[in-house]
């Protein structure tokens, strides 16, 4: 095997995941969603109520694109914000109800996601995949 093929392979499968998620998303008529937004929907789902920077380290990614993100998210009116009772620097962002609502679409994509990439992959093949990965973030 060509090892000077794997970086390549990695933007190809997460231009192939992007392309994948825009497409069920239109599906759920959520085309005004991107897969950006979604990371951002998908974290406050799983952990509640989060300060900007920790959706920036969560996503990777920095603080002026997340606020460029989370504003549009608030004319779609799926998060809202509001400053933090005890420092008024810090803004804290919670899905509204619209945004709560996305959950079961959310999990149907995630699900079917997760079905198509792994289809053929034996859980000790994931389990090295994801050890190898994990050290090639780390090294990026």
């Amino acid at each position: 095997m060509k090892t000077d093929r794997i970086l390549f392979i990695i933007g190809r499968i997460n231009y192939k995941v992007n392309r994948f998620l825009v497409k069920e998303l239109k599906k759920h008529d959520l085309g005004e969603i991107s897969p950006s937004h979604g990371e951002i929907i998908g974290s406050l789902l799983l952990r509640g109520s989060l300060q900007m920077k920790e959706i920036a380290e969560i996503i990777d990614k920095d603080k002026s694109t997340i606020t460029s993100l989370i504003n549009k998210l608030i004319v779609l009116d799926y998060v809202e914000k509001k400053k933090d009772m005890d420092d008024n620097r810090i803004s804290i962002i919670s899905l509204t109800a619209k945004g709560k609502a996305l959950k079961p679409v959310f999990m149907e994509i995630s699900e079917k996601l997760i079905i198509k990439a792994f289809q053929g992959i034996s859980d000790q093949e994931k389990e090295i995949l994801n050890i190898l990965l994990a050290k090639l973030n780390k090294n990026m």
